[in-house]
């Protein structure tokens, strides 16, 4: 009893929210969709698909994104960020995968589309991508777990084939996130047309990859609160500088395409999808001017502040294609039941759980030191001088 009593506050916050996911998920199996949302036929999809499935696979992204980055280009002054990326990108299809097991009519039949091929449907490549990509993340992530209890040979095998992994993981996980996007070209009716534009497979993508990276650098940051660890800092202002030039690219390619297609002139109406689209463009344009700034890239909190508004620009990006933009077309309005919040919430809150638990317990992180040296014998001083980012 007063082991209970000393747990901290975060800990309370964890089993209230597992307690409410419980009792949701039982509203689920027990009543359906019907009695557990507020989703209908005119509206179908709510926040477990865009957030739970959208955003999650995209937070994802920079698990490939690192990956090829280390073992393809060979640019090992990355490599302390690796694991940990992987990690959230694994976490982060296996949570999908338990969204979709709430989301679907009947998920005891989720295995369909792998033996009932539909080749012509977008749907089908989702399913086989997230099917194949959340494999091979995990063979990615079973060097770490090869490590911690020292199985050699098997170790030996998982890194010879680490590279054809890699580059299966990149062409999977580029199609995953693009595919998302062509999931709403079939609908041009139905979405606002702020968002529906013929580019969205590659604004998916090029989205998604500008969270992964902020996503690194949100659980680099908490990391080294948790564990008591310095923050890479060096390496994370290299990646906010790739960030910085990744979120200009973006926004570019979105004003452009909204411009060209004449929907302009509908970012100055007085209405709730021209205040979410100014939000959404905010929160991606202020750490991209900020981040540009070696100062900012260079300061800890700053940095981290970054971080988390691409995260929220990005997560108010992808609930605006899914929900706010699909309201407008749809001519209905949909607000989350409180078990739909309390599922999402859940699982949420149990990806920050099992992170927390395999980086106490398997070799996520580099010992002290190590990450610097690393990058002190991958960096010459000639080719990058002091200050130089």
């Amino acid at each position: 009893m007063t082991r209970i009593l000393r747990l901290t506050f975060w800990q309370w916050v964890f089993l209230a929210l597992m307690a409410a996911a419980t009792y949701a998920t039982f509203i689920r199996v027990v009543y359906g969709l019907g009695g557990a949302t507020n989703l209908s036929d005119k509206f179908p999809w709510g926040i477990w698909i865009g957030f739970d499935v959208l955003c999650g696979v995209g937070f994802a992204a920079g698990g490939f994104t690192l990956a090829a980055t280390v073992h393809i280009f060979n640019l090992k002054r990355f490599e302390p960020i690796v694991r940990p990326a992987i990690l959230t990108a694994f976490l982060g299809y296996v949570l999908v995968v338990m969204a979709l097991l709430f989301d679907l009519g009947r998920p005891y039949r989720i295995w369909h589309p792998l033996v009932m091929w539909n080749p012509h449907s977008v749907m089908f490549e989702v399913g086989w991508c997230v099917t194949l990509y959340t494999t091979v993340l995990a063979l990615e992530f079973l060097p770490v777990v090869l490590e911690r209890f020292g199985l050699v040979r098997p170790l030996k095998w998982m890194r010879i084939s680490l590279i054809p992994l890699v580059i299966a993981g990149v062409i999977l996980s580029t199609l995953l996130q693009s595919s998302l996007g062509g999931l709403y070209l079939i609908v041009p009716r139905k979405l606002h047309p702020l968002w529906y534009s013929p580019l969205l497979p590659v604004l998916f993508f090029v989205s998604a990859i500008c969270a992964g990276l902020a996503m690194t650098i949100f659980e680099s940051w908490h990391s080294s609160k948790a564990f008591g660890r310095s923050l890479e800092i060096s390496l994370l202002a290299r990646l906010a500088r790739v960030l910085a030039v990744l979120l200009l690219f973006y926004l570019v390619m979105r004003f452009l395409d909204v411009a060209q297609r004449g929907a302009l002139k509908l970012v100055l109406e007085p209405r709730v999808e021209s205040y979410l689209f100014g939000l959404e463009i905010s929160l991606m344009l202020l750490p991209m001017l900020l981040l540009f700034r070696q100062h900012v890239r260079r300061n800890p909190w700053a940095l981290y502040a970054c971080s988390v508004m691409v995260v929220f620009g990005f997560m108010t990006h992808r609930l605006n294609v899914s929900i706010t933009g699909m309201e407008a077309g749809s001519g209905t309005q949909y607000i989350p039941k409180w078990t739909e919040v309390a599922v999402t919430l859940g699982i949420v809150a149990l990806g920050f759980a099992i992170f927390r638990f395999a980086a106490k317990y398997l070799p996520i992180f580099e010992k002290e030191g190590a990450g610097e040296a690393a990058v002190g014998q991958a960096v010459s001083p000639a080719c990058c001088p002091a200050q130089g980012d």
